[in-house]
C-alpha cells in the first residue's frame, strides 16, 4: 500500500507541474485596447470608416445608452476560444459594468460580445445586439456590423425614429413653402413676364422671355433681308449662267424662304389676340431663333459657291490650265487602277473586292464628264463668257476630284485587306492561347472539351483560307471574332468556377482547423477535469470527432458537405466544453456532490479537481463515468453513484445560444457573455 500511495503521489506531483506549466506556456496578454472605441488589429477599416464608427458609438455613449467597444484582430489565440478571449480582455482593460466589448476575429470567421453580469443590459437586449450584427459580419461589411450593433442597444431605436420624424417634418414644411411661393409667383406673372425656371438643358437657360423676344425679332428682321438679297444674287446668276447653271442656287435660296415663312407664323401666334402661355411663348421664341438661323446658314453656303464662281470668272483662261494639268494627273492614276484591281482579284475572292470592282470604270466616266465640261470652259472663253466658263470649270474640278478618289480607294483596298489578314492571324494566336487554358481546366460537363474542338476546326479552316488564291481576310477574322467570342465567355465561367472551388477548399481547411483546434481543446479540458464531468459534455465531444471525421473524408468529394461537417463539428465541441466548463463550475464552487467515475470532492480550488480526476481513474480503472463507488466529503459514509446517465450534473442556468459559452472571470463570468460563427 505504501508503494502504491508514493506512485499515486508522484503521478499528482507530475500533474501539477503539468498544468501549472502548460498554464504559463498558453498565456498571452490580450489586446491592448486603443484611446477610442475602435481597436483595429486586422487593419479591416479604412480611417474614414473608424472615424464613423467612433462617432457612432460616442453617440452611444452620450446618450446613456452605455459604452460599447469594438475590437478587430486576425484571430483569437491563448485563448482560441471567443468568449475567452474577449471576456480577458475586457477584464484586463479595466472595463466597467456598464462597459461592453465586441471581438471580432475576421479570418477565422468567430466573434464574441463580452457582458459584465451586473451589467445595465438584460440577457434579452444583448441577444439584440449580437443578431444586429451578425448580417454585417457575414457580408464583411465591419463598420456596418459595429454601427448596427449600436442602433440595436436599448433606446437607440427610438431615436432615431424621432430623427426620421424630424427629417419628414422638415421636408413637409420645405415643400408647402415652395408650393406657397409657385403659386404666388404665378398670379403676379403677367403676359410679358419672365417664365418659370428654364429647363438646364435649354441652350438659352440664362435668356429671360423679354430678351428672347427681342433677340427673335432681330433674328426675322436679319433673315428676310437676306433672303432678299439672295434672290437678287440668284436673279445675276440667271442672267449670266443661264436657268440651268444657277438652278442649284434657287432651290437653296427657296429652302431658306420656307423656314423664314414658318418662323414668321411662329411671331404671328404670339402677337394675335388668343393667349398664351409664357411656356408657349418662350418655346415659340426659341424657335423662330433657330429657324432663322437655319435659313442663315444655307444662303451663307449659297454665298460662298457665289463668289468661288466669281473667282474663276475672274481668273477663267488661268483657271482653266490649271484644271487641265489636274485632268493630265489624274489620267495617269487610272492608269494604275485596273493593274491593282487585277492584282487585287488574283488574291482575294469576288466578296472581298466587290466594293470597289467597278471603280476604274465609274473613274473614267468622270474624267470623261470632266473632259466635256473642259471644252465647253474654252469655247466660252473665246467668245468672252467668262461666266458660264466658270460654271463649266467648277463642273469639271468636281468630275476629276471624284475620280481620283475612286482609283483612290482600289489601291488603298489592298493595304485594308493585309491589315486585316495581320489582324485574323493575331486571332489566331490569342485562340491557340486559349485552348492550351482550356485544356488545363476541370471540364466535368465537357463544354470546354466542346468549343475546344469546334475552335481547333475553326482556326484550320482559317489558315487554309488565309494562304488560298481566293481569301477573304474580314469573313475570316469574322469567323475567328464569334469563336472567340464563345470560347471567352466559357473560359471566364470556367475560371469563376476555378476560383470559387479554390476559396471553397480554403475556407474547408480553415473550417477543419478551427474543428480540431475545438475538439483538442474540450477533449484536453475533459480529460484533465473528468472526475468531475458527466455524459452529456463527453456524449458532445464523442459526435464531435465522428462528425468531424465524416467531414476529413468528405473533403476531396464533396466540399460543401465536409464544410458543414466541419461546422457542425466546431459546434459541437463548443457545446461539449461548456458543458464540461458548467459542470466544473458547479463542481469547485460547492454546488451539488455528483462525482463521475469515482470521482473525489475535497476542496474548490484548481488541486481538488485534478485530485479527484485522478484519483476516479485510478479507482475505476482509468475510465469516467461508469458506476463504481465514489467519495463525498459531505458525508461520511460510501455511496453507490449509480450509471453515468443519471448522475450527469447540471447545466449552467443560461448556455449561450450562439455557439460560445460563459468563461469570464470576475464579475464577467456569469454567462451573460456571447461567441459564435459568422
Amino acid at each position: 500500500m505504501r508503494a502504491r500511495f508514493t506512485v499515486m503521489v508522484g503521478v499528482i506531483a507530475a500533474m501539477f507541474a503539468s498544468v501549472s506549466f502548460a498554464s504559463v506556456a498558453a498565456a498571452t496578454e490580450p489586446v491592448t485596447l486603443d484611446s477610442g472605441f475602435v481597436t483595429d488589429e486586422a487593419g479591416v477599416l479604412s480611417s474614414g470608416e473608424v472615424d464613423a464608427v467612433n462617432a457612432r458609438l460616442s453617440a452611444l455613449a452620450e446618450d446613456d445608452g452605455g459604452d460599447l467597444y469594438v475590437v478587430f484582430v486576425d484571430e483569437f489565440t491563448a485563448p482560441s476560444s471567443s468568449v475567452d478571449w474577449a471576456d480577458q480582455t475586457a477584464i484586463q482593460n479595466g472595463l466597467a459594468t456598464d462597459q461592453y466589448l465586441v471581438a471580432v476575429a475576421v479570418d477565422a470567421g468567430q466573434y464574441a460580445i463580452s457582458a459584465d453580469t451586473e451589467g445595465p443590459l438584460s440577457d434579452a437586449e444583448i441577444d439584440r445586439v449580437v443578431q444586429a450584427m451578425e448580417n454585417g459580419l457575414r457580408a464583411g461589411d465591419w463598420d456596418r456590423a459595429v454601427i448596427d450593433a449600436a442602433d440595436a442597444f436599448p433606446g437607440q431605436g427610438d431615436s432615431g425614429g424621432g430623427a426620421v420624424w424630424i427629417v419628414v417634418l422638415v421636408i413637409a414644411a420645405a415643400v408647402v413653402l415652395i408650393i406657397v411661393l409657385v403659386t404666388r409667383s404665378k398670379r403676379k406673372k403677367k403676359r410679358t413676364a419672365v417664365s418659370t425656371p428654364p429647363d438646364p438643358s435649354d441652350p438659352y437657360a440664362t435668356v429671360s422671355d423679354d430678351e428672347l423676344a427681342t433677340r427673335a425679332g432681330s433674328a426675322l428682321v436679319n433673315a428676310d433681308d437676306a433672303i432678299t438679297s439672295s434672290r437678287q444674287e440668284v436673279g445675276f446668276a440667271i442672267a449670266q449662267y443661264g436657268d440651268d447653271s444657277a438652278e442649284t442656287f434657287t432651290k437653296v435660296v427657296e429652302a431658306a424662304q420656307a423656314k423664314v415663312a414658318e418662323a414668321f407664323s411662329l411671331k404671328q401666334k404670339i402677337d394675335d389676340d388668343i393667349p398664351d402661355t409664357a411656356e408657349q411663348r418662350r418655346a415659340w421664341h426659341i424657335q423662330i431663333i433657330e429657324l432663322c438661323g437655319e435659313a442663315d446658314d444655307l444662303l451663307n453656303d449659297n454665298i460662298e459657291a457665289f463668289e468661288e464662281l466669281r473667282r474663276l470668272e475672274a481668273d477663267a483662261p488661268k483657271a482653266l490650265d490649271r484644271l487641265r494639268a489636274r485632268r493630265a494627273t489624274a489620267e495617269q492614276t487610272l492608269a494604275t487602277a485596273d493593274p491593282a484591281l487585277a492584282a487585287l482579284a488574283d488574291t482575294y475572292d469576288a466578296a472581298a473586292i466587290a466594293p470597289v470592282a467597278d471603280n476604274p470604270e465609274q473613274a473614267r466616266r468622270r474624267l470623261s464628264l470632266a473632259d466635256g465640261e473642259i471644252a465647253e470652259a474654252e469655247a466660252a472663253i473665246s467668245r468672252g463668257d467668262n461666266g458660264e466658263a466658270a460654271f463649266s470649270i467648277r463642273t469639271a474640278e468636281e468630275a476629276v476630284e471624284q475620280s481620283e478618289q475612286l482609283v483612290d480607294a482600289v489601291t488603298s483596298l489592298g493595304a485594308g485587306l493585309a491589315a486585316v489578314s495581320e489582324q485574323a492571324q493575331a486571332a489566331i494566336i490569342d485562340l491557340e492561347a486559349d485552348i492550351a487554358a482550356a485544356s488545363a481546366m476541370p471540364d466535368d460537363q465537357g463544354r470546354l472539351t466542346s468549343v475546344v474542338a469546334r475552335t481547333r476546326a475553326t482556326i484550320d479552316a482559317a489558315r487554309e483560307r488565309l494562304g488560298g488564291a481566293s481569301r477573304n481576310p474580314q469573313q475570316v477574322l469574322d469567323s475567328l471574332e464569334q469563336i472567340n467570342t464563345e470560347m471567352d465567355a466559357l473560359l471566364g465561367q470556367a475560371r469563376e468556377a476555378a476560383q470559387q472551388a479554390e476559396r471553397a477548399q480554403r475556407t474547408l481547411q480553415q473550417r477543419l482547423t478551427q474543428a480540431q483546434a475545438q475538439i483538442n481543446a474540450a477533449n484536453d479540458f475533459i480529460t484533465t477535469r473528468r472526475g468531475a464531468i458527466g455524459a452529456t459534455a463527453r456524449t458532445r465531444l464523442a459526435e464531435a470527432n465522428a462528425v468531424y471525421a465524416d467531414a476529413v473524408a468528405a473533403q476531396d468529394t464533396d466540399v460543401a458537405r465536409a464544410t458543414e461537417r466541419a461546422i457542425r463539428a466546431h459546434g459541437l465541441a463548443s457545446d461539449a466544453l461548456t458543458s464540461a466548463r458548467s459542470e466544473v463550475n458547479v463542481f469547485s464552487t460547492g454546488g451539488p456532490t455528483v462525482v463521475y467515475g469515482g470521482g473525489y470532492r475535497r476542496d474548490s480550488d484548481l488541486s481538488g479537481d485534478i485530485l479527484g480526476g485522478i484519483l476516479g481513474g485510478l479507482f475505476s480503472g482509468g475510465g469516467g463515468g461508469g458506476g463504481g463507488g465514489g467519495w463525498s466529503s459531505g458525508s461520511s459514509s460510501w455511496r453507490s453513484s449509480g450509471s453515468s446517465r443519471s448522475s450527469r450534473s447540471t447545466r449552467s442556468s443560461r448556455p449561450s445560444s450562439f455557439g460560445g459559452g460563459s468563461s469570464r472571470s470576475s464579475s464577467r463570468s456569469g454567462g451573460r457573455s456571447r461567441g459564435g460563427r459568422f
